[in-house]
């Protein structure tokens, strides 16, 4: 039954794919040759409560890991600004807290940060702030696979939590907070970077000076306000920075190593091996000669490491590059992957004026981005071109909140989601994350013009593993009910809660069930033709029960065309 309702429902899904305010004491203004036979605006149609609960349920699709039926209403009476205020609002909700109490465990790894991570996107509050680090932690990226962090969780946790705690920070302090992070230390090899000594045969680490620029601010080539390339007089584009550049930044970021370190302990690594703390600098390994970075900015000889470190990063982030290259990226994590150039232009100019004369306000960026009105109406508007492949992973989280993950153990041990999705928090296989913000399939490329980042991980193996994973974590173990009441006894099983649409298919219907989980997962994307099909699936199927019913449905909208595409 399962197998033949998924073939009828993919193809029907691909086809489906297819006032006046003048008073009486004003002069009266001349009369036009055809004057309009009203000045009063037409009244806005009121939103009917199904296209409210889609309204908002698109919303919390790209600013959280997923809706839930109660977010869906909280929002709709709290109204959207007054919902993304709040969520500005809240208090981090951390990692390194979460697993701190096990570092002295004997099998203390990886499986207890990736838990604190779940149980941050599933159950955090602070919804918005998960997913904006979450974002920042695919651009800023740093990864266990290397050699010193993949044995020190605790270590990624703090530097996650770097991303959380200034998601909604300036931009320009953002990026102080990773550059002396002794994680991006380790990973870029920023840490331990000497100045230049001849005899020695020393010359400073380049390694962080690049990736800072290219992946961090201000990326390879001139950008306009609208993220579009700036060219030559050639039509070539026009470089960002070369060869001088980098090493001038390579010799800013000498001198710096574990918090503690001493000249007499620079060399004895050890004694001060410390993942948590900023780093220090050591003054007689910094290099002081002047410097050149950008054109027109050029670090005078003899400043301390501290300062050179300062000047260096306003050089960045005052960049012109700066506004639209993260804007972009942050637009086509939570929003669509093609952006209007004018949709880009509105939050890189947020990004360079606040309203209040801030650069770099993240706040008011994150905000723009997803109260604009290409946010809000784009899958209206631009129909071809509108919205984004959901990540593998968050299709996940949104399942696992929508359906009230319950288990039973006192964490969530779901260790490598890298197996079924490709990707796992803080594990992307180079410092170019899991995919890049312009990776296209060939013909996507070559016939429209377009890029499908999220794409770059759909591999054979990771779209059957993510279908895979609906099934054994859905289709198969869920129940309804009072938890104690029923059979599940593992400790370390996860299950979804189907006790909210047992009920509402039992007092209102297949339909009403339907049109919720049309709400819930694909914030409307289901056209008619698809919910009458899938009525008739749970109507017809007389071989289980009513819960096992529901998953058989909730397993085939999470596994069609509709739900892998956020609108």
């Amino acid at each position: 039954m399962v197998r033949s309702s998924i073939f009828l429902f993919s193809i029907v899904l691909l086809v489906a794919c297819g006032g006046d305010s003048a008073n009486n004491t004003m002069t009266t203004p001349p009369v036009a040759d055809n004057p309009p036979t009203t000045t009063n605006p037409p009244t806005p149609e009121p939103v009917e409560p199904y296209q409210q609960k889609i309204q908002a349920a698109r919303l919390l699709n790209q600013a959280t890991f997923g809706a839930t039926i109660k977010d869906i209403e909280y929002l709709i009476a709290r109204g959207d600004e007054a919902w993304l205020d709040e969520q500005l609002s809240l208090t981090p909700s951390l990692h390194y807290p979460l697993v701190e109490p096990f570092i002295e465990n004997e099998d203390f790894w990886r499986t207890y940060r990736i838990s604190a991570w779940w149980q941050n996107t599933l159950y955090g509050e602070d919804q918005l702030r998960q997913r904006v680090a979450f974002a920042l932690s695919e651009i800023f990226v740093v990864s266990e696979y290397n050699g010193v962090l993949f044995d020190s969780p605790q270590a990624l946790a703090n530097y996650y939590d770097i991303l959380v705690k200034n998601a909604f920070s300036s931009y320009r302090h953002l990026l102080e907070e990773i550059t002396l992070s002794p994680a991006m230390g380790v990973y870029l090899s920023m840490l331990g970077n000497e100045k230049p000594d001849i005899e020695r045969n020393i010359r400073p680490d380049e390694n962080y000076a690049r990736e800072v620029m290219q992946l961090f601010s201000v990326g390879l080539v001139e950008l306009n306000i609208d993220g579009s390339e700036k060219l030559d007089n050639s039509g070539q584009p026009i470089p960002t920075y070369d060869q001088v550049v980098i090493k001038g930044f390579a010799h800013v970021f000498t001198g710096w190593n574990f918090n503690g370190t001493t000249e007499s302990t620079w060399y004895r690594w050890w004694q001060n091996f410390n993942l948590i703390d900023p780093m220090d600098a050591v003054t007689s390994f910094h290099d002081t000669e002047a410097k050149s970075l950008f054109s027109g900015v050029l670090l005078p000889a003899n400043q301390t490491p501290e300062k050179g470190l300062s000047d260096a990063l306003d050089a960045l982030a005052n960049h012109s590059n700066v506004p639209p290259f993260i804007a972009k990226q942050l637009i086509q994590k939570l929003i669509t992957s093609n952006p209007t150039p004018a949709y880009v232009a509105r939050i890189a100019s947020v990004f360079i004026d606040n309203g209040y004369g801030e650069r770099g306000d993240l706040a008011a960026v994150v905000k723009a981005i997803l109260l604009d009105e290409e946010a809000r109406s784009g899958h209206e508007t631009a129909e071809q071109t509108f919205g984004k492949v959901r990540e593998p992973i968050i299709r996940a989280t949104h399942m696992w909140r929508a359906f009230n993950l319950t288990y039973l153990s006192d964490r969530i041990d779901f260790s490598w989601p890298d197996y079924f999705f490709g990707q796992a928090p803080l594990a992307s296989p180079s410092v170019f994350n899991f995919y890049r913000p312009d990776y296209s399939p060939i013909e996507l490329n070559s016939s429209y013009g377009l890029v499908a980042p999220e794409l770059q991980i759909a591999t054979e193996s990771t779209m059957t593993n993510t279908i895979n994973f609906f099934a054994w974590y859905g289709l198969w173990r869920h129940f309804s009910g009072d938890i104690e009441n029923t059979d599940i006894s593992e400790e370390d099983e996860l299950y979804l809660d189907f006790t909210p649409e047992v009920t509402l298919a039992e007092q209102e219907g297949a339909q009403a069930l339907l049109e919720h989980l049309n709400i819930v997962l694909t914030a409307g994307a289901l056209n008619e033709q698809a919910i009458t099909l899938l009525v008739n699936v749970f109507e017809e199927n007389d071989q289980q029960d009513i819960e096992s019913k529901i998953a058989n449905i909730v397993f085939l909208i999470m596994s069609a065309p509709q739900y892998a595409i956020q609108r």
